[in-house]
């Protein structure tokens, strides 16, 4: 059986997509392919001149808006101007970033990875017809929730630590939103995905002498953004998906390749915790899923 590629995106003609962090990297070219397969595409992004400017790189039905997930006050307005969305990709995320503090006081890395997209995809829930795509990591794998301390205020603060435990928690909100939809009878699938070592400028920005190191290392060992994306174009777009799937690249240790099913740590498979996480994530953002 030949690789899963870009090309076996299926026609993505009449169907809205949203993006976010589309200026750059895995989330660039996640909105390219789904453009240039025929879907109307919304760029999410912080930044909107430096959407502009990877918006007119691509073919297609694109559009930029400005979305700030690291403040519930731009998701809310984001989210009031969406009136359809069939795929909602929850890519954009920061990584070992040094602590701060979002707009509304949530510890950066827990606000921007995992409430903001928590929050978002509750405010679009109702009107999201086929997926929802959360980007995860194999940093999963060293995360731990902590319910009592989930951003950091009585904890000393580890920047690898908040990001293990922010993309643990993306893995377990995709799965307990699966568990959800399932329940109430939708046919809308919450899948995962991760991209590998994938060489984007996530690894540069980490504010640290770690940065330089990071972004070397990507460049020399880690696949294109081309090919890291393609587990989230797979999450989205493919009819062979399963429901709360979970997708990345199939080479050793999964650090490159096509995208195939992968396994995720008992911690992420817990759903005692992952409904709990889902009850403190809507107390701390104020979003109740309908």
């Amino acid at each position: 059986m030949s690789p899963w590629t870009a090309a076996d995106i299926p026609d993505q003609h009449g169907r809205v997509a949203i993006v976010t962090g589309a200026n750059s990297g895995i989330g660039a070219v996640t909105a390219r392919e789904l453009a240039a397969h025929g879907a109307a595409v919304i760029l999410a992004c912080r930044d909107t001149d430096k959407g502009a400017r990877a918006a007119a790189t691509m073919t297609g039905d694109v559009e930029v808006r400005q979305l700030d997930l690291a403040d519930l006050a731009s998701v809310r307005r984001f989210a009031d101007g969406v009136e359809r969305v069939d795929v909602l990709v929850n890519n954009a995320g920061v990584m070992a970033v040094p602590e701060r503090r979002t707009a509304d006081g949530f510890e950066m890395q827990i606000g921007t990875n995992f409430l903001g997209p928590f929050a978002l995809t509750g405010l679009l829930i109702d009107r999201i017809t086929t997926r929802v795509v959360t980007l995860s990591s194999a940093a999963h794998r060293a995360g731990k929730i902590d319910l009592a301390d989930l951003d950091w205020r009585n904890r000393t603060y580890r920047r690898w630590s908040a990001y293990g435990q922010s993309k643990l928690a993306d893995l377990m909100f995709s799965a307990e939103l699966q568990r959800r939809l399932t329940a109430e009878g939708s046919s809308v699938l919450s899948v995962a995905a991760h991209p590998g070592f994938a060489s984007t400028e996530l690894q540069s920005h980490t504010e640290s002498a770690q940065g330089p190191l990071l972004a070397w290392g990507t460049r020399l060992l880690g696949q294109s953004a081309e090919m890291g994306a393609l587990p989230t174009l797979y999450a989205a777009t493919s009819p062979d998906v399963e429901p709360g799937g979970y997708y990345g690249p199939s080479g050793f240790g999964e650090m490159r390749g096509g995208p195939k099913p992968v396994d995720r740590t008992s911690a992420a498979r817990d759903e005692h915790v992952a409904a709990e996480l889902w009850t403190t994530a809507e107390a701390l953002t104020g979003v109740t899923y309908r």
